[in-house]
């Protein structure tokens, strides 16, 4: 699966190939398909992987009573930049893929989507109520922005001009996101 998060963040699934894959882990193609179906049940796998990894982190901050809800909100974010920027987080499938298609019938992803998606939700609502996060944004456009900062292209666009190190980009988009860009 790490292979996989890794073809999926650096190529998209369209340019990665099983070939890729079985190459890289060091087994034969045969050997692969014994255990995935098709490239999108490969790639479905690393998804729902990404998922677990990111439900347990949740649960981790849902025990945390140091962080406010809003506080917590911003430590996904963080990790989900974090995790990209380590090239470990599989780029989001298109609208149109085949990909999604596949994730969309897959109810291990679905499920654990859903999950992270609730849960995700009572903390935007909770920072929402204690004014931490706008009123006037609906939740699901917070959370579909929270969820675009996994695969944010500005980060690995700055870190390639070489001026600024890893937590500097990060608190930067971090920045943007939760603090918006008008001069306070």
């Amino acid at each position: 699966m790490a292979s996989v998060n890794r073809l999926l963040a650096t190529k998209g699934f369209d340019l990665m190939t099983v070939d890729e894959v079985a190459a890289d882990v060091g087994i034969a193609k045969a050997s692969l398909y014994k255990h995935f179906a098709s490239k999108e049940a490969l790639a479905a796998a690393a998804m729902v992987r990404i998922l677990e990894v990111a439900l347990a982190l949740v649960a981790t901050l849902q025990a945390d009573n140091t962080q406010d809800a809003f506080d917590k909100l911003k430590s996904v974010a963080r990790w989900a930049l974090q995790t990209q920027l380590a090239g470990e987080m599989p780029s989001l499938p298109a609208q149109n893929s085949t990909l999604r298609n596949a994730l969309m019938v897959d109810r291990g992803y679905v499920d654990r989507l859903i999950e992270l998606s609730d849960r995700l939700g009572e903390w935007i609502s909770a920072a929402q109520s204690s004014g931490r996060l706008s009123r006037a944004l609906p939740p699901e456009v917070v959370l579909y922005t929270l969820y675009a900062r996994a695969c944010d292209p500005v980060p690995g666009v700055l870190r390639a001009g070489g001026s600024y190190d890893d937590e500097q980009l990060i608190e930067w988009v971090l920045s943007t996101c939760f603090d918006g860009l008008a001069a306070r």
